[in-house]
């Protein structure tokens, strides 16, 4: 099916410079044929961003519909007026919507930090620095596998309280008193050792690039 997609995707010819602002001056007067053509012009910029995912083809499937998603919502919002091409603008919208799936789908495992503690930041965001790029996002993704691992690394105490609060969805109450410490402590203990393993994914991250 995706050669399909590819196929579909290889017909599809780049606009000139010309076709894209009469496209664009078209739209601005309300044209839905206009809007559909430019959308259907721009799905291979989709498509390559998300192929630098480098993700497995059912995952990438749903990116690149994400993807799309994030492709309408840039058509929405582009401000011809202010000079900046559309495709540079599109871009990161795009990408924004492909890290918004990656990292949600991340939580839907459980890795999702406690909001309490965190402030509604996941626990992804304080394991790796998604300022990155793509292809870190993607070696994230891979690494997920990992973690437990990782956190077997950890000096006991901050194993436990990862273990507890991140997989075995434990409360800090719970925790604070089968380790005979107090709930900040355990916040404590949970700071740390997620910047240990953030660390050490870091340099996993490091050695899959070489």
């Amino acid at each position: 099916m995706l050669n399909g997609y590819i196929e579909h995707l290889r017909k599809i010819t780049m606009l000139t410079l010309e076709e894209d602002h009469l496209l664009w001056g078209k739209i601005a007067g309300g044209d839905i044929v206009a809007r559909t053509e430019l959308i259907t012009s721009y799905q291979p910029l989709v498509f390559k961003t998300a192929t630098a995912f480098r993700l497995q083809e059912d995952t990438l499937k749903e990116l690149v519909q994400e993807g799309m998603v994030g492709l309408i919502e840039a058509v929405e919002r582009y401000d011809v007026s202010r000079g900046v091409a559309f495709s540079l603008f599109a871009v990161h919208r795009i990408k924004g919507r492909m890290r918004d799936y990656l990292k949600t789908s991340f939580c839907s495992k459980g890795l999702c930090l406690d909001a309490s503690a965190f402030e509604d930041d996941t626990f992804l965001d304080r394991l790796v620095d998604y300022s990155a790029g793509p292809e870190e996002v993607a070696e994230e993704n891979f690494l997920i596998g990992k973690l437990k691992q990782v956190l077997g690394c950890l000096p006991e105490k901050e194993q436990k309280v990862l273990r507890g609060l991140y997989i075995d969805q434990v409360s800090a109450e719970s925790l604070a008193a089968s380790i005979e410490v107090s709930r900040a402590h355990i916040y404590r203990l949970q700071k740390k050792g997620v910047r240990r393993a953030r660390g050490m994914l870091s340099r996993l991250i490091h050695e899959l690039k070489w």
